[in-house]
């Protein structure tokens, strides 16, 4: 894990981080921790996402338990994989679950990181103790109109990255970001320089784009995959947003999301006013209260 975002979680955190390391077959996934206790959290961020998305949450998680934030293959810190594939990613979780926890973790996940937590949860239950969702995607909702923006996106990084032209942007963003994370200035540009290091690998671009392709044509194996499992006893959580759509798309959305819920032998359906799709940023008080709600339920904490 890159010691810059280390030292950015460092400043935020009282009790300090640290980065961890988990070798791949020739390759390397890396993480950055804080925190300490019974029960390991686990956070897995949204498509093209890096781990330090999850830096709002990250203290107040810390306080109670052993927090994790992880870069996916090829994203932030991490080493990208040849090919990179769904099953790679659900491999990499598993692999990554069974190296750090001690017993069962919390799996947290946003957007196509929380399909991926109930993935890996159909396949490795017994890795499983809770599972938090935040804004989950979903198989049966893939409107054409964000399945455009989000290639585009993800192909204009590509390009810009390629040009030169995406640092300022980036620190513009980044800069933003800090500001809602922190009010101490010498941590916010701990966090500025975290985020344009993750950035300075051209794989992290590259991943994003083929994360976006990827999600997309994985529907029809998630569909099987839901009709014929079930998410394993264990408290589960899903959170859905509010804001950042035309109404009856989140509407959908949400009814999706609420059927995983309810479908869950102790599942919970929360919507989150006044909350966009990363909702652990515009309302990380939310996130940090379910993720510890599911640790005192699940009897860790």
């Amino acid at each position: 894990m890159s010691n810059a975002v280390v030292r950015a979680i460092e400043g935020l955190v009282p009790g300090g981080a640290a980065g961890g390391e988990l070798p791949r077959g020739g390759r390397v996934l890396r993480w950055v921790e804080a925190g300490g206790g019974p029960v390991t959290v686990v956070l897995d961020a949204a498509c093209g996402t890096s781990a330090l998305t999850w830096a709002p949450i990250m203290p107040a998680v810390a306080e109670r338990a052993r927090v994790v934030a992880y870069d996916r293959a090829g994203l932030g810190m991490s080493d990208p994989a040849a090919p990179l594939t769904a099953a790679t990613a659900v491999e990499d979780l598993i692999a990554l679950l069974t190296h750090i926890g001690r017993g069962p973790c919390v799996l947290v996940g946003n957007s196509w990181g929380g399909l991926l937590a109930q993935w890996v949860a159909w396949a490795a239950p017994e890795l499983v103790a809770g599972l938090v969702l935040v804004d989950p995607a979903h198989e049966e909702f893939q409107p054409r109109v964000l399945c455009w923006a989000d290639g585009a996106f993800a192909h204009l990084a590509v390009a810009r990255h390629v040009l030169g032209a995406a640092e300022r942007s980036l620190r513009e963003n980044a800069a933003r970001a800090a500001v809602r994370v922190s009010d101490d200035p010498q941590v916010q540009e701990l966090l500025i320089r975290a985020e344009l290091d993750c950035h300075a690998h051209r794989h992290q671009a590259r991943a994003a784009a083929v994360e976006n392709r990827m999600t997309r044509k994985q529907m029809p194996a998630l569909r099987r995959l839901r009709a014929s499992s079930r998410l394993p006893d264990v408290p589960v959580v899903v959170l859905s947003a509010t804001q950042g759509l035309p109404k009856g798309m989140r509407a959908r959305w949400t009814s999706l999301q609420a059927e995983i819920a309810a479908t869950a032998a102790q599942g919970e359906h929360v919507v989150v006013g006044d909350a966009g799709h990363f909702i652990h940023e515009s309302r990380p008080e939310a996130v940090a209260k379910a993720v510890l709600g599911v640790v005192e339920r699940a009897g860790l904490g």
